[in-house]
């Protein structure tokens, strides 16, 4: 089995509606994402022979996901009040809401899925929320 993995970054701010503990207020993090595909058989023909695939394009592909989260509050949908949200989109911050709870769980399986929608073979993603805090999600 053949494997490889790339890894990209962005920065954002988060809260955890709900929780109890300091995670309930907005902070933020430098988010590390790490993405593994594997294959048991490399491209035997064409620019990538001799690869699972090139890597330029899996690190461009990964970069574009965590760039459009990059410098961003994530939400999840309808955790902040109306009027909140009114004021914050009043002052242009850029927020980005999100179907599940903004946790570094919910982000690995986020990854894997839409990298595995781009049409890469996912081993597995990995989510460091901080230097030394990481969930990981394969299937």
């Amino acid at each position: 089995m053949y494997t490889l993995k790339t890894s990209a970054s962005f920065d954002s701010a988060h809260f955890l509606k709900g929780y109890e503990g300091k995670c309930s207020n907005i902070h933020g993090h430098r988010w590390t994402v790490e993405i593994e595909v594997s294959s048991e058989n490399l491209e035997s023909e064409g620019q990538c022979r001799g690869m699972i695939v090139d890597f330029s394009t899996l690190k461009a592909d990964l970069g574009t996901l965590v760039d459009n989260l990059d410098h961003s509050l994530i939400i999840e949908e309808g955790s902040l009040k109306s009027k909140t949200m009114e004021a914050l989109e009043e002052e242009d911050f850029r927020i980005i809401q999100v179907g599940f709870r903004p946790t570094a769980e919910n982000f690995a399986q986020y990854f894997y899925n839409e990298m595995l929608d781009k049409g890469y073979k996912v081993a597995k993603s990995t989510v460091y929320e901080t230097p030394n805090n990481c969930a990981t999600y394969s299937e």
